[in-house]
């Protein structure tokens, strides 16, 4: 493809810029001749972003033509040699022209089960989330695991496939090089190689893994002109000076442990992109008025010793040390564990920040949500992230004969937990930011033929506002006890966790807003939903978060988990923008 300037597609004539264009989306000129009125654009996101809306507005007609204008993976025009130039060249980046006959068999019967389902062929970036290209396989199990959605839910789909297809083609055609991108999901892919199970990535509190990983971000910390430590915790802890007099620290980081076969962006984003970032600023012998400290928390989710926040905790020092006296599954307590990879868990307390030292706290994580997908935008800046109340719910009714109890006389645990949860979807559903989840459900000792005599069910309750939360669970707590009541069941609830919402600094959030709009995005604001470091590091310092849009329906804590390099790389450029004209709040 030859290659162009954004400056001459601001200022070339309309059919011109047209012209230029025409690869970018198979056979759809109307979309470069309705982008062509928005001129001129400010970047690369701007423009991709503009033909994006183009699309998002169209009718569905319209949509469906689009989608209907791909041609099929290895399909009939691929092998009469009909493709145009961009599909074959991407086709064959993916090794589609060298499929077995196998291959090509299941993708002949894919091709043909998903058209006569859906009415529109397969449309799959094959270049990929890091443009380096999909395996055969890998194109294979997508067209399967796609083949089960509903049809909006794969037109949409679809349809940012296409917006993904012609963001790399645009990079192509304008000769665009990702300048942080492609380490990010390089470093990315190293550390996921590593993992406690061989079925996917789980990296656990001070596991072998656990440990290695620590290793490898505290080498590449190094590498990038850091002085780097791990401490008593765990932390992997870098820092970039500044050769400012008596500077003070500006905070950034996330963590590096992971769920069980989690994902792996997850935490690990906010780690590996300031690295980056100040590998970058090395390398042009570039300072900073204020230290930049990188943090790789070693533990957040919870999942060996089921505390979660230790390493964010110990930083502000809140460290709860009788945690050291936990055991995981196999009796091995924290403090032997700790103990066993090297450290000194007298040292846990000094790990403390003096908070008159702190400028505040930055963290750039993945979204693990949809809205951003939804909006076709690469970032986002948070409002707040939600505070949870958590609970343990433990009906008891009455066990009996499924066939001899009539219906009226019965006391079901399991039919009132069923009230329960349907209330939960129901109160839940009535405010922006809320949401209710009852994410464990069992019926202890249960058979077929006899009525549930207990039934025990997990709560968990989050907004980005305390009070719309609190609300809900007041409600929700007053409906089981209603609902318990009348079906004569006895109740007892037990409160497992109560965080609240962290609400974002106002002056943060407006750095990083004017650094998005430098990059010629808006400054979409939304909550986090989901728990983060900044939550903890919020009770020393102020805090704020950048949200990097994910994939693949914005699915987390699950190895479809996703994003893209262009996507890191944005927001890379956003927070090496906002660290260069960062102002302090004194």
């Amino acid at each position: 493809m030859t290659t162009t300037t954004l400056d001459h597609l601001n200022h070339c004539a309309a059919a011109e810029f047209v012209q230029i264009l025409h690869g970018i989306y198979e056979h759809s000129p109307w979309i470069p001749e309705r982008a062509a009125a928005h001129r001129s654009f400010t970047s690369i996101a701007t423009l991709k972003l503009a033909l994006q809306t183009v699309v998002t507005a169209a009718t569905q007609d319209e949509q469906l033509g689009l989608i209907r204008a791909h041609p099929e993976l290895a399909g009939k025009a691929a092998i009469a040699g009909e493709l145009t130039k961009e599909s074959t060249g991407e086709q064959a980046k993916a090794g589609l022209n060298n499929c077995s006959p196998e291959e090509f068999a299941t993708l002949h019967q894919l091709n043909a089960d998903y058209n006569s389902k859906f009415g529109f062929p397969f449309i799959l970036a094959v270049k990929g989330p890091d443009g380096k290209g999909f395996t055969r396989q890998a194109i294979i199990a997508t067209f399967q695991r796609r083949f089960k959605n509903q049809r909006e839910d794969e037109m949409a789909e679809c349809l940012r496939q296409i917006g993904r297809i012609a963001e790399l083609r645009l990079n192509d055609l304008l000769g665009h090089t990702l300048q942080f991108g492609p380490a990010i999901m390089e470093w990315s892919e190293t550390l996921a190689s590593w993992s406690d199970d061989t079925d996917g990535l789980t990296c656990a509190y001070m596991t072998p893994t656990h440990q290695k990983t620590a290793g490898q971000l505290a080498a590449w910390m190094r590498e990038a002109g850091m002085q780097v430590h791990i401490d008593a915790v765990g932390n992997v802890v870098g820092r970039y000076l500044s050769d400012v007099p008596d500077a003070k620290t500006l905070m950034t980081g996330s963590h590096y442990d992971t769920v069980c076969n989690g994902g792996k962006y997850d935490g690990r984003e906010g780690i590996l992109l300031p690295i980056a970032i100040i590998r970058h600023l090395h390398e042009r012998a570039e300072k900073l008025p204020f230290h930049v400290e990188v943090i790789g928390f070693s533990e957040e989710e919870g999942v060996r010793y089921k505390s979660t926040f230790l390493g964010s905790n110990a930083i502000i020092g809140q460290f709860d040390l009788a945690l050291l006296d936990k055991t995981d599954a196999a009796g091995i307590s924290m403090r032997d564990a700790l103990i066993a990879a090297g450290h000194d868990v007298g040292q846990i307390p000094a790990i403390a920040r003096d908070r008159a030292d702190i400028l505040g706290f930055v963290e750039v994580h993945i979204e693990q949500g949809p809205v951003l997908l939804g909006r076709d935008l690469p970032v986002g800046i948070v409002t707040s992230i939600a505070g949870s109340c958590r609970y343990q719910v433990q009906l008891q009714g009455v066990a009996s004969h499924a066939g001899t109890t009539p219906m009226h006389m019965r006391k079901d645990a399991a039919a009132a937990a069923a009230e329960i949860i349907l209330y939960v979807e129901q109160r839940c559903a009535n405010g922006t930011s809320l949401v209710g989840t009852v994410g464990q459900l069992q019926v202890p000792h249960g058979s077929v033929n006899v009525i549930p005599g207990a039934c025990n069910l997990s709560l968990d309750i989050r907004a980005a506002d305390d009070a719309l939360r609190d609300a809900a669970v007041n409600d929700i707590l007053a409906h089981i006890a209603a609902v318990c009541q009348r079906r004569n069941i006895e109740v007892n609830v037990v409160r497992a966790v109560a965080a609240p919402a962290a609400p974002c600094a106002p002056w943060l959030m407006q750095q990083l807003a004017a650094a998005t709009q430098r990059a010629g995005l808006p400054a979409f604001e939304l909550p986090s939903g989901a728990g983060h470091d900044a939550m903890a590091i919020a009770r020393m310092t102020d805090v704020a978060m950048l949200f990097t849009r994910c994939g693949n329906g914005g699915i987390s804590h699950n190895p479809l988990e996703t994003m893209t390099a262009d996507d890191a790389d944005v927001s890379a450029q956003i927070l090496l923008d906002f660290l260069r004209n960062f102002t302090s709040k004194e």
